[in-house]
């Protein structure tokens, strides 16, 4: 087999697990085959009426931020904690998404989403030697399944409070790119 019908394989398998999601309600934006994800569950003006998630001030931010860090402009993909419908996503479908976007690093935008979190990867966060990261409190970096992960305790909060937003900013800091695996 040839290295371009691979190529095409992996493309048309990664597009039916994607269309599997949408078709589910699943929110996404951004770049699929990206290492950062980032994780919202409490949407805000900018996320709502059809708009793109993380089309507000906080997307905005974030994208300054990654791009300050070194992140590629288009190393990045946001997933809602709620689907189109407005329901919470299920412990195992929020599983299925993030394992479909396969992401190195997962950025959880605000408590709802680490919420969800912490109930879809109970198990792995239970398994963590560090409680601060079992927890994931903010500001903490936890191993799962292969991918960093943190939360930033209300990322889109934090933006009206200068003080906050250093400490935020200390935090992303803790997540430069990984670069390349190979």
């Amino acid at each position: 087999m040839e290295h371009e019908d691979i190529r095409k394989r992996y493309i048309a398998k990664a597009q039916a697990e994607i269309g599997g999601l949408v078709s589910r309600g699943v929110c996404m934006a951004g770049n699929a085959f990206s290492s950062l994800l980032i994780l919202k569950g409490d949407l805000g003006p900018g996320d709502q009426g059809g708009r793109t998630l993380l089309a507000g001030a906080d997307g905005k931010a974030l994208h300054a931020a990654f791009d300050r860090l070194g992140y590629a402009p288009e190393d990045w993909c946001a997933l809602s904690t709620k689907t189109e419908a407005g329901e919470s996503l299920t412990p195992e479908l929020l599983r299925e998404a993030i394992a479909v976007l396969d992401p190195s690093t997962l950025v959880v935008c605000d408590e709802t989403a680490a919420s969800c979190v912490r109930e879809a990867y109970a198990e792995e966060l239970s398994s963590l030697e560090d409680f601060a990261s079992a927890m994931l409190e903010p500001g903490h970096v936890a191993e799962v399944c292969g991918m960093r992960a943190m939360n930033l305790g209300g990322f889109e909060a934090s933006l009206s409070d200068a003080r906050k937003k250093q400490i935020v900013w200390a935090y992303l800091k803790k997540l430069p790119p990984l670069g390349e695996p190979y």
